[in-house]
């Protein structure tokens, strides 16, 4: 998953936003002290942050103080009496904030993979006021106002392609978030984002609080191997039912409220729902589109699901288990279905995923082999944990281009799943380069003991570092356009094509390696892994059609509907489109669905789906042209890894593809047709 940060104007909303507390920070120190480290930008290579010199008591004076900052760089760009020009509004916008964004990186960092109790009570104080922060600028009359005067000019202003994008893009974004609203709805607007994001922070550290112990999805790693079924059935009833307990970390009553509050966001803004006004700047454009894309997909993922279920119905009676197929029972049936099919043991596997193998002898390589890009690990950079990792990321002709962060081991004070972000934003107008992380969630071994993964977490490390080349590329001049900071459904593209490489014979042997004896795994047991690639699919694109349906359902709410039942409007939502499977449940269900209502996902976790199509017919190109190869990584690196926001996403795709997305190539890998 790409964490949403934004950059510039767009600083921290969104991202502070996400977590809460009951607590207040008004009897701290909020004065900005000389010695705060985000006064000034780090002296450390790349302006990797200071951690060592960082304290929880930094963050609030900075964010304050950034707020004020840039509240007087913006009204001083609505102000200027001289005419609007290129320089002396689109530029000096992207220019502003620029301590805000130095606070904001770090903080979005610590508060997702190493928060605490001081920062939780931060981000409930600041919240708020960044929403309305925000709400000043986009809703700044004068400001848009000469906006829209250079956005009318445009072809008279002989810009170079790439700022000509920069001025659409700032003229789009002030039109979406409401600048030729009437000054009345304009209030109602503000009103309306105050109080959502002040419950989408709230339903983030409930759901922080209701879900320590569990993964973030419903079905949970260890129901693969327990053999118990009343245990199975408990760890699964504790999975869906974390955040519905009605007690103070149930979520319910907050995102029923929230789905009606961005149902009235997209009334004030003439959009008959939230959707419809969201999918504005992304590649599907509309609903309707994504309600089309995935009535091609729904029938033959639960086809397939249902003939899986079936299946292990049959692995469940020739056990003489006497009972009909549950949720709870598919993981565990379904390894055991596994084995005798493929002879696969995912406990014959681990073994030869060795984490620190994986990530320099696979991930790393893999890069090396396609882009021709290089690491080398440091151990001088301070870090915000012991567990974390930082390497230096060096291009072909020896130049640096970058500072990788790895943090891969779950903590109670991180967030589930996995997820990448940036603590510097690549920019030749601000001459930095890109300082990337990724966290995930795995479990950390006993001291002296190996990290061994399962092939899913291989994946899961292999998708996050796209993410990363897509940052770690970035060459634009601008930062809000550079690198992954474009749309949500060609986000996924660069970090879901990344995961082909994990199962690349090339790369797999070299990082497959037993972490015992050190003999590579053996040719039988790779053709296995090879042949069960296509295993347990339907389950597995139906549970996160689900989820995706569920999103846009949300989403697709008028803004006349009453607050929702949320487990009667899920039950009927699913219904309606024909996803009520009751072994398959969703991947997500509504009251733990972070990426929707806290991690900018919202009307967009379709984009998993779509850019699933994306990036398995970018890699039947490969397929074509010899597969992996420094060529073939080259091209695809200068086409698409390396453009950032600035061509059009269809287009891009287009170009280095030959032909507009087809869907065939991802039915096939999925083993639906």
């Amino acid at each position: 998953m790409k964490r949403t940060s934004y950059i510039g104007l767009f600083a921290v909303i969104t991202v502070i936003s996400a977590c809460n507390s009951n607590n207040k920070s008004t009897d701290k120190n909020t004065t900005l002290s000389a010695s705060n480290p985000f006064l000034k930008m780090s002296d450390l290579p790349f302006q990797a942050p200071a951690f060592d010199k960082i304290k929880n008591g930094d963050f609030l004076p900075a964010i304050n103080e950034g707020m004020k900052q840039q509240l007087a760089e913006i009204q001083k760009i609505a102000d200027d009496t001289a005419a609007p020009t290129f320089d002396n509004t689109i530029l000096a916008i992207e220019q502003s904030g620029q301590l805000l964004k130095r606070v904001n990186m770090v903080f979005n960092l610590l508060t997702g993979a190493n928060t605490n109790d001081e920062l939780q009570k931060v981000q409930e104080e600041v919240a708020p006021e960044l929403t309305a922060t925000t709400d000043a600028i986009y809703l700044n009359t004068k400001l848009f106002k000469r906006v829209e005067q250079l956005h009318q000019q445009s072809a008279q202003l002989m810009l170079d392609p790439e700022s000509q994008r920069l001025l659409d893009y700032y003229y789009q974004r002030f039109e979406l978030a409401g600048a030729k609203l009437s000054e009345a709805d304009k209030e109602k607007l503000k009103a309306l984002n105050k109080e959502e994001s002040t419950l989408s922070t709230k339903f983030s550290n409930q759901l922080l609080a209701a879900g320590k112990d569990l993964a973030n999805t419903t079905q949970q790693p260890p129901l693969q191997q327990m053999a118990d079924r009343d245990a199975r059935q408990k760890l699964f009833e504790a999975s869906w039912n974390r955040a519905e307990k009605g007690d103070a970390n149930d979520t319910r009553k907050n995102i029923s409220r929230i789905a009606q509050i961005r149902a009235q966001q997209a009334q004030l803004m003439g959009f008959k729902n939230y959707a419809a006004w969201k999918l504005q700047d992304q590649m599907a454009k509309t609903p309707e589109a994504v309600a089309e894309f995935f009535k091609k997909l729904v029938p033959a993922a639960t086809a397939k699901a249902k003939a899986e279920a079936r299946d292990i119905q049959a692995v469940i009676d020739q056990h003489k288990g006497g009972f009909k197929l549950q949720p709870w029972d598919w993981n565990y049936y379904a390894e055991q279905l596994r084995k005798s099919k493929f002879d696969l043991d995912e406990n014959e596997v681990k073994p030869y995923f060795e984490l620190n193998k994986v990530l320099e002898n696979g991930v790393f390589y893999a890069a090396t082999q396609l882009y021709g890009i290089t690491f080398k690990e440091r151990k001088d950079l301070p870090v915000y944990h012991e567990d974390v990792r930082v390497f230096d990321v060096f291009d072909k002709d020896g130049s640096q281009i970058g500072l990788f962060y790895g943090d891969f081991y779950k903590r109670d004070n991180k967030n589930g799943g996995a997820w990448m972000s940036e603590l510097v934003s690549q920019s030749k107008l601000a001459k930095t380069k890109p300082v990337i992380y990724n966290v995930c969630n795995f479990s950390k071994p006993k001291a002296g003991a190996p990290a061994l993964i399962s092939f899913d977490d291989v994946i899961t490390m292999f998708h996050e570092f796209g993410h990363g080349l897509h940052g770690l590329f970035a060459n634009q001049q601008y930062a809000s356009l550079s690198g992954t900071n474009v749309a949500r459904d060609f986000v996924e593209f660069p970090s879901q094509f990344n995961e082909h490489w994990a199962s690349d014979p090339k790369v797999l042997k070299n990082y497959a390696v037993h972490y015992q004896t050190g003999k590579p795994m053996p040719q039988a047991l790779l053709d296995k892994i090879k042949k069960a690639s296509s295993f347990n699919q339907g389950y597995e694109f139906t549970e996160a059609l689900a989820a995706a349906d569920l999103d846009m359902q949300w989403h697709t709410l008028p803004p006349t509907a009453p607050l929702q039942d949320v487990d009667k409007f899920e039950k009927e939502a699913l219904k309606k489109t024909s996803l009520d499977l009751m072994e398959v449940p969703p991947r997500y269900r509504s009251s733990y669905f972070l990426h929707i209502w806290s991690n900018g996902y919202a009307a967009g976790y379709y984009a998993y789906t779509w850019t699933s199509m994306l990036e398995n017919d970018a890699y039947s190109w490969f397929q074509e042209n010899g597969g992996l190869s420094r060529a073939n990584g080259q091209r695809f690196r200068d086409m698409i890894l390396s453009k950032g926001n600035t061509e059009d996403y269809g287009k891009m795709f287009s170009d280095f593809r030959g032909h507009q997305p087809d869907i065939k190539p991802m039915l096939i890998k999925r083993g639906l047709l």
